[in-house]
């Protein structure tokens, strides 16, 4: 296996939280002549109700701002003058991006939408982001090329401080390029720990075939794996998941490993913990450069996802090494491999487990 080692005060806080912030100094903004200072945000996501999206809109058309066509929005507008765009889709999220992002955000959106300032009081509102811990995620899951990747990042407050700095975030929002060069800063931060585990795709494929064979058991265990040998460096007292299953599988497999004193939370969006985002960059990094050794050996740059033009490609792989170099490149246990090779009419030369009947929506 190839692993890759490299009550009550609170509730008077929370009542008069509003009033109480009001009164806090806000983090100091980056001024046009200062190079030192953080960069401001160019892109910001929130969820609002149905009165906060009127407000909202009133607020667009009030200014003669420009509205224009975005698919599965209520509306969208462009601010020329502020560098700005805003789309509020029918999810409910509003998704600003441009240079006025975070202007809009202090000074419009939170004072005259939300009423609930939050942009720069995060120490306040998040007090756990900053304290010693670990963060976990994971990248390729979905994907029919490339392996599985684990990462465990752990980090104190000063690397969390420089990261977000930096614009380190979900991994999902930032370019190939802008993961790359996130995840050279955080492995080259004094006092982190990253740590990598992943199987190649030869016994990735092997393990998966094996009766009773479940992808979360999987990635459990190389969740476990990395996070042991994160907390052998640098112990810390807890750590959080990007949840990806109910079950406590992780905890588990950490009990197998010996590992005491030691609390793993877990929920859904922990991207938004800056050290979770900080894994998920470091994830998707390793994701990015297997893809790239398997693109070299393919000939061209293979897709992610499961989509059509992955059919494509999977297709190509099977012309042009024979159908058993399939496993080389994909994850054989996908509905796609079993469509594939069954197209190709080559299930006797690669027998592939029928997926189960898709479910009718």
């Amino acid at each position: 296996m190839a692993t890759n080692l490299s009550e009550s005060r609170k509730s008077f806080f929370f009542a008069f939280f509003p009033a109480l912030v009001g009164n806090l100094p806000r983090m100091a903004k980056k001024t046009s002549t200062d190079d030192t200072g953080p960069k401001k945000l160019s892109s910001y996501t929130i969820k609002l109700d149905q009165a906060q999206m009127a407000k909202l809109r009133a607020i667009c058309e009030s200014r003669g701002w420009t509205p224009f066509s975005v698919a599965y929005t209520h509306f969208a507008f462009k601010a020329e003058a502020l560098k700005l765009n805003i789309s509020a889709y029918t999810s409910g999220k509003v998704v600003l991006a441009g240079k006025g992002t975070e202007d809009f955000v202090s000074n419009t959106l939170e004072s005259e939408v939300t009423g609930a300032p939050k942009l720069g009081y995060d120490e306040v509102l998040h007090p756990d982001w900053f304290e010693s811990h670990a963060g976990l995620d994971e990248s390729g899951k979905g994907d029919f090329f490339g392996p599985v990747i684990a990462a465990t990042v752990i980090a104190d407050r000063e690397a969390i401080a420089m990261w977000r700095d930096a614009g380190a975030q979900d991994s999902k929002k930032m370019t190939e390029s802008k993961i790359l060069e996130l995840d050279r800063l955080i492995r080259s931060t004094r006092g982190a720990v990253v740590k990598t585990c992943f199987c190649g795709m030869l016994k990735y494929n092997e393990l998966m075939a094996r009766p009773r064979a479940n992808l979360n058991a999987l990635l459990a265990w190389e969740h476990a794996t990395a996070l042991k040998l994160a907390l052998d460096d640098k112990m810390v007292p807890w750590g959080l998941l990007d949840q990806f299953t109910e079950q406590p599988l992780v905890q588990r497999e950490l009990q197998k490993k010996g590992v005491e004193n030691f609390d793993l939370r877990m929920r859904t969006k922990a991207e938004e913990d800056p050290v979770v985002a900080a894994a998920s960059v470091v994830a998707r990094a390793e994701f990015v450069r297997q893809m790239h050794a398997l693109s070299q050996r393919f000939g061209e740059k293979l897709q992610k996802g499961a989509g059509p033009l992955v059919k494509k490609q999977a297709h190509e792989i099977i012309a042009k090494f024979g159908v058993r170099a399939l496993g080389d490149f994909a994850k054989l246990h996908f509905r796609t491999a079993y469509e594939v090779v069954a197209d190709a009419g080559l299930l006797g030369e690669l027998p592939l487990k029928p997926p189960p009947p898709k479910m009718p929506w």
